[in-house]
This record gives structure tokens, C-alpha cells and sequence, in this order.
């Protein structure tokens, strides 16, 4: 469930005031999602200038699985294993590249050992979590894309004695079929806790040893 609603979701800029039945039911699907209990999930502003109607969630995962306890204890209570955003446009007219009325938006970042950044398996890896995922929700789609990307970084100079970390950022989109969208949400979730290191439910899907949370 979503955790928190703002008090009122800004429209996109000549939207008309009331908002139609088609977005208002999908936006009451994802509030009555439940997602895993690791993933804080909140409302947050939605943008105002990709669709007339918009609503947008974040999500952190502070919790890592048990033999990342170490590096889980180095984290600073404020940054999380992972973190994200789920944005879910609605334009009633319907958009050519989305293959329908509905489109939505995700993000997704995680902290990892420097070692696995090199891994030519990560970006293949990263999308299955999300494919996976999806698959296993029963959250039926069309249109999926998205980009895996690897961010190290490494202190020079003056930072020269900071310690090189990694990061794996997943952005992904795609057109959800219908206006029951909860089990999109909890797709999503399950992808930010396996970015965070934490198990899939789903026992086949793949996983990388070593990810640790954001410094």
C-alpha cells in the first residue's frame, strides 16, 4: 500500500479539472497495491509537461540481506540500498510510441561492489530482474524499454584516498495493459529490493553476490 498521499497531485498544464475514470481507477489500483514490506513506497509531485495526467511514487529500500550486513552498517541512515521513482502517465488521446493511453516511467538505483561494475553479465542481468519480475506479477505489457548502466566512481588529487564505488541505475518504460496497475507497482518493488540485494521471491531469477548500498 502506498504509504503516503500528498494533498493534492498538480495537473499538467491544461489538463481539464476532472480527471477521467480510466486514470482515476488506475491510480486507485496502485494505491491499493502491496508491495514487498522492504520497499517505502510514497507519492511525490508528478511532472507536469509528459502527459495531461501524471502521478508519481517514490521508494527506498534500507534494509540489505544478512551477509551485506557490514556494508549495510557503514550506510548513514539517510542513504538507502536502493532507491527509485515510478511515474505513470495517462494521455486519453492515446500516444503513437506508447501503443496505448497508459505508459509507465521507472528508475532505479543501487549501490554495488567496484568489482561487479566490469561484469559483462550485469546489464543482461539487471533487465531480467525487471522482465522477471513483471512475469511473475502477472503484469501484462507491451512496448518494454530501457537502459542498464554502470557508474564507478574513483577520487583523484585531493580525493585520491576516498574509496571507489559502484553504481547500477536500471530506466525502464513500458505500456501496461488495462487499468488494474497494482501488480506493476509491486513488479517494480521486487526489482528495487533485488537492486538492493535482497531475494527475489521468485527462485529462478537471477542474482549478483556483492551489491551493497549507496555511501
Amino acid at each position: 500500500m502506498v504509504a503516503r498521499r500528498p494533498p493534492q497531485r498538480p495537473r499538467a498544464p491544461g489538463a481539464p479539472l476532472d480527471e477521467p475514470a480510466e486514470f482515476q481507477e488506475a491510480v486507485e489500483s496502485l494505491r491499493a497495491a502491496r508491495p514487498r514490506p522492504e520497499a517505502a513506497v510514497e507519492e511525490a509531485p508528478a511532472p507536469q509537461r509528459l502527459a495531461p495526467y501524471a502521478v508519481a511514487l517514490t521508494a527506498d529500500v534500507n534494509a540489505g540481506p544478512d551477509d551485506l550486513a557490514d556494508a549495510a552498517a557503514e550506510l548513514d541512515g539517510e542513504t538507502p540500498a536502493a532507491s527509485g521513482r515510478f511515474v505513470l502517465l495517462y494521455d486519453p488521446a492515446g500516444h503513437e510510441a506508447w501503443e496505448g493511453t497508459f505508459r509507465v516511467v521507472t528508475f532505479v538505483r543501487a549501490g554495488l561492489e567496484p568489482e561487479l561494475a566490469g561484469d559483462p553479465l550485469l546489464p543482461g542481468v539487471g533487465w531480467a530482474w525487471l522482465s522477471e519480475a513483471l512475469d511473475a506479477h502477472g503484469a501484462r505489457h507491451l512496448a518494454a524499454g530501457g537502459t542498464v548502466t554502470r557508474v564507478t566512481s574513483e577520487g583523484f588529487g585531493t580525493m585520491a584516498g576516498r574509496p571507489i564505488t559502484a553504481e547500477v541505475e536500471v530506466r525502464a518504460s513500458w505500456t501496461p495493459e488495462g487499468t488494474r496497475l497494482g501488480s506493476h507497482l509491486e513488479a517494480w518493488c521486487d526489482l528495487l529490493c533485488t537492486a538492493a540485494g535482497l531475494p527475489m521471491p521468485t527462485p529462478d531469477v537471477v542474482s549478483l553476490p556483492g551489491r551493497r548500498g549507496r555511501r
